[in-house]
């Protein structure tokens, strides 16, 4: 501890005079996060510095396994985050970030070794699907790195479609006001692997590519008579 309060005093002393200014502009005007970033609780990874935002750049809830439980009517942090993000503070851009090495993703793969965090195995039931996944779906030669790199992934994707359950998360995409993005973070060579929904794959993020996404905005209606209108 004394090495974070040493960190305060830093931060007080040197960091805070310097953007004082920015500090009080957001306490008189308010919020206006760029982006919902839905990031592991893992130290390693912070949003912040992974993108270099500053104050009032990111709205971030962490949590073990970067994990979006799928609506229901129980009340929960990460569902209020996304409904206060996307209700209070008009934030139209939503990551789900996972990463390599992931503790949450290794009890996965080895139940056993939840046996004595009851919490952690009942909250990562939530990524049961991603691990069925990769079960099935991915062959047995993989190595147990590779293995642990897929259920990162898949479990991005996976609790990306439970956002899409969450009432104001579909009716943004419904009406075309938000976009959805999957990121992986590897810890070992600092890369930012990026779901490209178009391809279906992640991809490396190059500093001079376009940002691929999850899904795109796009509204729409489902009536024979939008349909119709939408024909002439």
């Amino acid at each position: 501890m004394d090495d974070i309060v040493q960190g305060f005093t830093v931060f007080r002393e040197q960091v805070f005079p310097s953007q004082r200014s920015v500090y009080r502009r957001l306490v008189h005007d308010g919020q206006h996060p760029k982006a919902l970033v839905i990031s592991c609780a893992d130290s390693r990874v912070v949003p912040e510095l992974i993108t270099q935002a500053g104050p009032g750049e990111l709205f971030v809830s962490r949590n073990v396994g970067n994990i979006v439980p799928p609506f229901a009517d129980a009340t929960g942090g990460v569902g209020a985050a996304v409904e206060y993000a996307m209700m209070a503070l008009g934030v139209r851009d939503i990551v789900v970030c996972g990463h390599s090495d992931c503790g949450a993703m290794k009890g996965l793969l080895n139940p056993e070794s939840l046996g004595t965090m009851p919490n952690v195995a009942a909250w990562l039931r939530h990524g049961h699907a991603a691990h069925r996944i990769v079960c099935d779906a991915y062959p047995d030669t993989i190595d147990g790195k590779q293995r642990l790199h897929a259920l990162g992934m898949e479990n991005v994707l996976v609790q990306l479609n439970h956002l899409r359950t969450h009432p104001a998360v579909a009716s943004g995409l419904a009406t075309g006001q938000i976009v959805l993005h999957g990121w992986f973070f590897e810890i070992e060579t600092g890369h930012l692997l990026v779901y490209d929904g178009e391809e279906s794959r992640f991809v490396i993020l190059e500093d001079e590519d376009a940002l691929p996404v999850a899904e795109a905005s796009a509204a729409r209606q489902v009536t024979p008579d939008a349909a119709r209108a939408a024909a002439d």
